[in-house]
């Protein structure tokens, strides 16, 4: 029988029960959020007016703080509140909504905080090639992954909350909602949920905690062989870092790297980097960083409103990072400003405990239509006249300024249903109908697909012995990605095909529960780590052609294992979405599936409740994502062969064999998944064939493709083919 949710709203009992005490910290919280917004609030000034801090670690700097200033902004208001009245309730959607913010804006901080180490390790022991590597283009691409990173880390959190049942007390012993004091409330065993909670915050944070520490150590030790001046420049920046690293740190592993538990000292813990740590980031950049004082100190000095943001000197252009930071400074501060107005806004309001309000009204007001000129700014660009008088020697700069207004885009997020029913799965296997149900055509089809498996496997597989055999081809980025690419192909091959074979040999095709979420798990695993890949493989072709002078410099071994890093992880998080909320699903009915794998859609068709949010989210997470990456790499491979015209005839004819062959294979394999989820949630019959195409077929054609247009690579085949004859004529 399904549990129900009975709760609509929780009670939070917040850091003490003592009316006295609470009214004095509600005094104490107050001055430390201003102090933080502030704080954090003229950094970003200081940093965009200044013409001394155009670099991409104080581009990082200004994403920092701002993230700082929206993260406090999401707990320190309903806290404050909560402390002045008697009323401390929240609504269910309220709770989910702070929920997901706290996480997405932490696991942001996460993220930046990584790169930030990243920015220094270049500075420091790289500075000759600093501006090449960490250019406007890649500042940006680092950007936009610590947006999508802290989107998936908290869209994976709310989306096992949001399915836990609620039916008995809802009083929290916390300031705000997080994760292990719902978990203690639910009606239901959350040892699972617990470990998941440990594997999504815990780990990572141990695990990238002790990355950077490592990262910081080596960064310092290189400096044994700089100059004194360097040294103390590089020791007072790095020092600044760290202490950034551990006040944000420590207290999340804490709290986030342990069984399902909670401490009195929890609260503690959780003031310590929800209000402490943002509080304290200024003052540490600002206090360890020369630069930064100056640029506040001019600042202070010109008393200029923030209408008079920048200004330029007589002669001077804008440089390239004063456009790109204005761009994405802007759109930095759209999420932030609509979360920081939304939380404050329900802060003035009290967080009234009313009717119980969904997390869809929540979530949709939370970001509606935020189109306003916010920005308005003088870029300087018309000349300043200078004017000496007797009581200046240095002169008076008279500025004329031209504002400019940063139209903010409207965000749209997606909405969640508030009723979500538990997973009550009576089904302990479901039953495959197989490509047909023709006895004769399937034995027909037994036979071709094996060798068609075989075919697969050997061809991918000689693909990579013959690039790990050659040290030529394994020492160049595009065949290193060519040999993952082989392996993916024969391992995404391997988790449908056996199956499906033999399944071919028997009247009754069956596959337990468990079986079936580890084949749906492995598919888009494979299947997302490939799409990065040929997304990889794609940007090395643009580098090779654009830029062939700079491509040993950008396309270091470095570079490629990031990629490949990011290829696993982005594979992992999009098929863990896809499981979390697949494995929710109550199956009570019909356990007949009219396909010969495991796959979303046909899963979606047997549940027994609407699955109308599931397939948005599988068109979102599957379908869009599929789109997005198509026309990227389209667009791309069709500026690539644009650029062709000034190359002489053989550099035409090298491209060409190459990118056509990297084309064939993101056609083959992008046009039928495009097909698959980019659309309502419905199966039809021949989603089998397609399914074919690009789970079996497509892995045996790409080693194909590869070999037949490419030289060296048939070169190292041939060499390794010719070894093994030497080694069995000699026995």
């Amino acid at each position: 029988m399904e549990i129900p949710n009975n709760v609509t709203e929780f009670i939070l009992l917040g850091v003490t029960k003592d009316p006295y005490l609470r009214k004095i910290l509600s005094v104490v919280f107050l001055i430390m959020y201003v102090s933080t917004l502030l704080g954090n609030l003229l950094i970003v000034v200081t940093v965009i007016t200044s013409q001394s801090l155009r670099s991409p670690m104080y581009f990082f700097l200004t994403s920092l703080s701002l993230m700082d200033a929206t993260y406090s902004s999401v707990i320190t208001p309903k806290m404050i509140v909560d402390s002045l009245s008697e009323s401390t309730a929240i609504c269910f959607g309220g709770c989910m909504t702070q929920l997901f913010a706290e996480h997405f804006f932490g696991g942001m901080g996460i993220i930046l905080l990584t790169v930030m180490a990243y920015d220094r390790y270049v500075a420091i022991c790289k500075p000759l090639h600093y501006m090449t590597i960490m250019s406007p283009r890649v500042c940006c691409l680092l950007l936009g992954g610590a947006w999508l990173g802290a989107f998936v880390h908290a869209t994976v959190q709310l989306l096992f909350m949001y399915q836990i049942p609620f039916c008995g007390p809802n009083v929290i012993d916390h300031f705000m909602c997080d994760l292990f004091p719902l978990l203690k409330l639910a009606c239901m065993d959350t040892h699972i949920l617990g470990l998941l909670v440990i594997l999504n915050s815990g780990v990572m944070c141990a695990t990238i905690f002790l990355i950077l520490v490592a990262s910081y150590v080596v960064i310092l030790h290189s400096l044994k062989s700089c100059s004194s001046g360097r040294r103390h420049k590089a020791l007072s920046t790095c020092g600044s870092h760290l202490t950034v690293v551990f006040l944000f740190f420590v207290p999340c592993i804490f709290l986030y790297v342990r069984p399902v538990v909670t401490y009195p000292i929890d609260k503690a813990m959780a003031v310590s980097f929800t209000i402490v740590a943002p509080m304290l980031n200024p003052l540490i950049y600002t206090l360890r960083n020369t630069e930064v004082k100056n640029a506040m100190r001019t600042l202070w000095e010109r008393q200029r409103t923030l209408d008079n943001w920048t200004t330029c000197d007589e002669g001077h252009d804008v440089h390239e990072w004063d456009q790109f930071s204005w761009s994405a400074v802007g759109s930095l501060l759209l999420p932030a400003v609509g979360i920081v107005c939304k939380i404050r806004q329900r802060a003035d309001e009290g967080w009234p405990a009313g009717p119980p309000c969904s997390c869809t009204t929540l979530l949709t007001g939370m970001t509606s239509m935020l189109q306003s000129s916010v920005l308005r700014t003088g870029m300087g660009l018309q000349n300043p006249s200078r004017q000496v008088t007797p009581g200046n020697h240095n002169g008076v700069v008279r500025l004329r300024q031209k504002h400019i207004r940063f139209h903010m885009l409207t965000v749209v997020t997606s909405t969640f249903s508030s009723e979500i029913m538990q997973n009550q799965s009576h089904i302990t296997e479901f039953v495959f109908l197989g490509l047909s149900q023709n006895p004769n055509v399937e034995k027909v089809l037994f036979v071709v697909f094996l060798l068609g498996y075989i075919a697969t496997v050997g061809g991918n597989l000689l693909v990579v012995v013959a690039i790990g055999s050659s040290p030529a081809l394994l020492g160049s980025p595009m065949y290193f990605f060519l040999a993952f690419l082989a392996f993916l192909d024969a391992c995404f091959s391997t988790v449908i095909a056996p199956k499906m074979l033999v399944d071919s040999l028997y009247e009754r095709k069956t596959i337990s529960f468990e079986g079936c979420m580890t084949q749906l798990f492995a598919g888009h695993f494979f299947a997302g780590v490939e799409v990065i890949v040929l997304s990889a493989m794609a940007y090395d072709r643009y580098v090779a052609i654009y830029k062939p002078l700079h491509y040993s410099s950008i396309m270091t071994w470095r570079l490629c294992g990031i990629l490949m890093g990011v290829a696993w992880t982005g594979g992992f998080l999009h098929s863990m979405v896809q499981i979390l909320f697949t494995f929710q699903l109550p199956f009570c009915g019909p356990n007949v599936i009219d396909h010969f794998m495991c796959d979303l859609y046909p899963l979606l068709e047997l549940a027994c409740t609407d699955t109308h949010i599931s397939g948005l989210l599988v068109v979102a997470n599957s379908g869009m994502f599929c789109i997005i990456i198509f026309s990227l790499l389209l667009v791309s491979y069709g500026v690539i062969l644009c650029s062709l015209r000034s190359h002489g005839a053989e550099g035409q004819r090298k491209a060409l064999s190459t990118c056509g062959s990297h084309v064939a294979v993101v056609v083959l394999f992008f046009v039928p998944c495009v097909f698959v989820y980019a659309r309502p949630p419905s199966a039809f019959s021949y989603d089998k064939v397609v399914a074919v195409v690009y789970t079996i077929l497509t892995p045996l054609l790409n080693p194909l493709i590869y070999t037949f247009r490419n030289k060296e690579v048939k070169s190292a085949m041939r060499k390794v083919w010719n070894g093994i004859r030497v080694v069995c004529n000699e026995r």
